[in-house]
């Protein structure tokens, strides 16, 4: 296995990857606790060997007898989950350009190693990264990218708004041919171009999500999107006044609607009877509740001079706006309480980081797990979650968890991630298609750069 170090001056971002050691036959990591992924209690004292880039065997710490040719690597102390998959993570932050390759490492050094990008505001941009990562010209997770966001008559100017069914399809086309994976519509797409949306990308092996206000969940679902995005806070089922393919009515159901309600219980079961999967993205939700918003010290050495400039307010003021935080607050719970009831009710739930404001990349897929965990998952059903469920959202059977057969993409934590939530901080390797990478030298390497113009 091979063992990359990043070494790039402070402001260049063209990757220098350089192979410090020879190659060995295999990998072996002894005395781990592992929490693979599948939602099943985590395992003490596992080894599990890795031999050209797969799982080979896994097994108690006692019962290998690795080859001479084997890397041994000592697992005590730490806990193995698999490479976290962000299935809402932009290489765009807003009013900045493209951000691909510096967001790239971030993610990487967090422990995600395959992202989902649920639209793209720079498409070629994206998809030309996508190439160079496979190609190890670069490195970062593996992308699944986007085509751009698809919208309607009153959305975003820089969306593309269909204005006939024949340019729609191209269009589509057209995005699968660069290689695009996924098309996400926006808020006020139209209903009948959802359901060409659909078809089109259907036909042409892409899949489609949404940010949906517009059109309901219910509406998307028997239509036959593959996923929605945000869940709770874009959902328009039980707004009222709404009229039928306009984003209209009012939200006061995010306040009021009992989530034990009836009608909430059938459109959960609606959603997990179509297969379509529910997106959550708790940490830039969180980001928007003044007293939980604070610069934490590592994005803090990350971001540039003018964007943490942006937000240096942050930590001195966020408790000034009290009726503000107190009414976020508790919409915070209600979405964490309508995903748990999904989830509990047999639902397909992934998700992301949807990067923004002061929440980056990687570092905010991090904090969405300590998030499940405030909203009720026990630690192997989060890892669940932004693992394996991730990886069903993508239609992907490689990935997601640590099983036998499955690419070696996981994560080395520094200490019992079962003890302490803040464990999935201390990420002390990461493994990409069996190779290893060492998040502190990524993270040295782009020093003040996130957010430069």
């Amino acid at each position: 296995m091979k063992h990359l170090l990043l070494l790039a001056p402070i402001f260049l971002i063209i990757s220098i990857v350089i192979v410090i050691d020879s190659e060995p036959e295999s990998v072996l990591i002894t005395n781990i606790k592992l929490i693979d992924g599948t939602g099943e209690p985590a395992r003490e004292r596992q080894s599990v060997l890795i031999v050209d880039g797969l799982i080979k065997k896994i097994s108690n710490a006692q019962s290998f007898q690795p080859s001479k040719n084997t890397e041994i690597v000592d697992g005590t102390g730490k806990t193995m989950i698999p490479g976290l998959i962000g299935v809402h993570n932009h290489l765009h932050i807003p009013r900045h350009p493209f951000i691909g390759k510096i967001a790239s490492k971030l993610y990487l050094a967090s422990g995600v190693t395959t992202i989902q990008t649920a639209g793209a505001a720079y498409p070629y941009e994206e998809i030309e990264l996508a190439k160079q990562i496979e190609l190890r010209e670069f490195i970062g997770p593996e992308i699944i990218p986007s085509g751009p966001y698809i919208t309607g008559d009153g959305g975003n100017p820089n969306m593309i708004i269909p204005q006939d069914e024949s340019a729609l399809r191209d269009t589509i086309r057209y995005w699968a041919n660069k290689g695009a994976k996924w098309i996400k519509v926006y808020r006020n797409v139209d209903p009948n171009f959802l359901e060409v949306v659909i078809e089109e990308a259907h036909n042409n092996n892409m899949k489609v999500t949404g940010h949906l206000c517009s059109i309901t969940f219910q509406e998307a679902s028997d239509l036959g999107i593959d996923a929605i995005e945000h869940g709770f806070n874009s959902v328009s089922d039980f707004r009222e006044g709404k009229e039928y393919g306009k984003c209209s009515g009012s939200r006061n159901y995010i306040d009021e609607l009992p989530l034990d309600a009836k009608e909430v219980d059938e459109l959960l079961q609606l959603l997990i009877n179509n297969g379509t999967v529910l997106t959550s993205t708790l940490s830039i939700y969180e980001a928007s509740i003044p007293s939980r918003s604070y610069l934490d010290v590592r994005s803090i050495t990350v971001m540039s001079d003018t964007f943490r400039g942006n937000f240096k307010d942050l930590n001195e003021n966020r408790y000034t706006k009290k009726d503000v935080s107190e009414l976020r607050e508790r919409r915070l719970k209600r979405i964490m309480e309508f995903e748990y009831r999904f989830y509990k009710m047999g639902g397909i739930l992934a998700a992301g980081v949807d990067a923004g404001r002061h929440i980056l990349p990687g570092f905010g897929d991090q904090r969405n797990f300590q998030l499940l965990l405030e909203a009720g998952f026990s630690v192997e059903e989060a890892i669940h979650i932004m693992t394996k469920n991730g990886a069903v959202k993508l239609g992907r059977d490689d990935i997601g968890t640590i099983e036998i057969g499955k690419k070696a993409d996981f994560v080395l934590l520094e200490g019992d991630l079962k003890k302490n939530e803040d464990v999935i901080h201390n990420v002390n390797e990461v493994y990409k298609n069996g190779m290893s990478y060492e998040p502190d030298t990524i993270l040295k390497s782009i020093l003040g750069q996130y957010g430069l113009n």
